[in-house]
């Protein structure tokens, strides 16, 4: 019998497709830059858990990934006499493998923690304590309660590496026990599906993204005959548009009927099969007549961390790292300046007030996707008070470009989506984000940040990733300018 990790039981539970996958064909998996991220933050929160459950240090560290999986079994079997913290223990029975986060002595027993970096309980983080406490009990090892630690999102960072207080426990110990059986069952069915000679036939869908990204998609999908109009290129699906697509598995836009869809969806389906444009000049026109200038253009690139690293953040806090903003002038001149912090300090003051000074005090401050640059402006104000009151005038300047577009403006070649990414190219096509060097997109940017503030990147490197960030935000205000320009019919001075 093949011994399957808490990690192959939990990608059964998600997909039957992609066990079999990871047991036999892991070579196939490609991680989103947004997956490998989410990894990253997993490892960090991890680490912090056990500084925070054993502030002694007494305890023991069990990584299987260093000393192998036999070696962790048997050494987590030696340190359970020691009833000191344990990290990471292996335990292993009927079949299923499994390591706990934390472990640690309560009486005659234990009491597990599995640390998570989300800020509520999941129900998928159910199933995983689930299997966690079934295989450790199966081995031998007495549990006497088991409780899943994630984060406090309202928890706010003293500085000074202290992080008391950062996680909050869920007990889940009756939850977990009542689901032993359940636990059996998917054992048995996994290995059951892992020694078939080949995976089961499984269609893509909703499944491959919940509760995460399963990184065999893009495999999976390749498999499949390619609709000519994907009906899952329609936006904003309903419950009843979802279900024709998830459940029946209708693939082609062309057989959704009409009684389904929104206008904005019919209007969609009707672009895509036609191969025509809609472009409604005139309202575009009317949304903006109201704004004169100067115009400014404003993008943000921003960095945010599970665990904080700078004193008053609290968990996930978004912090503006970069800026960049275009200008166009009452006499039509077009100028661009920016800021840009790689540093690796808390951005924020330096940001706040290269801001203010850049956007002037009068003038729309147009965007795409006010829901977010809002946001920024907002937390920035609250963190740097000495420049509040600048950042929320710049705030209430902000006119939102992507209602505009997604009201006014639809190309084929958008596939059902508004992002400036595709929008801008299937207006202008000589402009494209896949033409740039290094940062492409937000979480290219995210990366290059994390990249160029780790002490062991080189100075080169670090002038490289910069020019990379500075031309990618550029592009962003830029392209916003342009769109700004085609709704409104104008000429622009290049």
């Amino acid at each position: 019998m093949r011994t399957l990790s808490k990690s192959k039981l939990l990608a059964y539970r998600q997909c039957p497709k992609r066990v079999w996958l990871e047991v036999h064909q892991p070579e196939l998996r490609q991680d989103s830059p947004e997956s490998q991220q989410r990894f990253a933050a997993g490892h960090r929160v991890g680490a912090v858990a056990q500084r925070v459950y054993d502030p002694e240090g007494q305890g023991t560290l069990i990584d299987p990934k260093v000393i192998g999986y036999d070696e962790a079994l048997r050494l987590t079997q030696a340190h359970l006499a020691s009833r000191q913290p344990l990290f990471e223990a292996a335990f292993k029975a009927n079949g299923a493998f499994a390591m706990a986060d934390v472990l640690l002595p309560d009486g005659d027993a234990w009491r597990m923690v599995e640390i998570k970096s989300a800020t509520s309980v999941k129900d998928y983080h159910r199933d995983d304590v689930a299997v966690q406490a079934y295989v450790a009990k199966a081995a031998g090892v007495p549990i006497s309660r088991v409780a899943l630690g994630h984060i406090d999102s309202t928890w706010v960072y003293a500085g000074d590496d202290r992080y008391d207080g950062l996680f909050v426990e869920a007990d889940l110990t009756d939850d977990a026990r009542a689901r032993e059986s359940e636990v059996v069952a998917w054992v048995q069915e996994a290995q059951r599906i892992v020694t078939a000679p080949s995976a089961p036939e499984l269609r893509t869908g909703r499944h491959c993204r919940e509760p995460y990204e399963c990184g065999f998609f893009a495999h999976c999908r390749s498999r499949e005959p390619v609709p000519t109009h994907p009906a899952e290129w329609l936006p904003h699906p309903t419950k009843p548009l979802s279900h024709l697509i998830d459940v029946e598995g209708v693939t082609e836009m062309v057989q959704i009927p009409d009684e389904v869809l929104t206008e904005r969806q019919r209007r969609v389906r009707d672009c895509t099969l036609s191969g025509e444009p809609f472009f409604d000049q005139e309202g575009a026109r009317a949304a903006l007549a109201s704004h004169g200038l100067p115009a400014y253009f404003l993008d943000f690139e921003t960095i945010s961390h599970v665990v904080p690293v700078w004193k008053g953040f609290r968990p996930n806090q978004i912090a503006a790292f970069q800026f960049s903003v275009h200008r166009v002038g009452e006499d039509g001149a077009i100028a661009n300046e920016g800021f840009l912090d790689l540093s690796g300090g808390d951005p924020s003051e330096a940001c706040a007030a290269a801001l203010v000074a850049t956007c002037g005090t009068n003038g729309p401050v147009y965007v795409y996707n006010q829901a977010f640059e809002k946001r920024v402006l907002k937390e920035l104000a609250e963190r740097v008070p000495t420049y509040a009151e600048g950042l929320m005038r710049i705030h209430d300047r902000v006119v939102d470009l992507l209602p505009v577009a997604r009201d006014h403006y639809y190309h084929p070649s958008q596939q059902g989506s508004w992002s400036i990414k595709v929008v801008l190219p299937a207006v202008f096509p000589e402009l494209r984000y896949e033409d740039l060097d290094g940062v492409k997109d937000g979480g290219m940017a995210m990366a290059a940040y994390l990249e160029a503030t780790d002490p062991k990147t080189t100075e080169e490197r670090r002038e490289a990733i910069a020019a990379e960030l500075t031309r990618y935000c550029a592009l962003d205000t830029w392209a916003t300018v342009k769109l700004w320009a085609f709704f409104l019919g104008r000429e622009l001075q290049e």
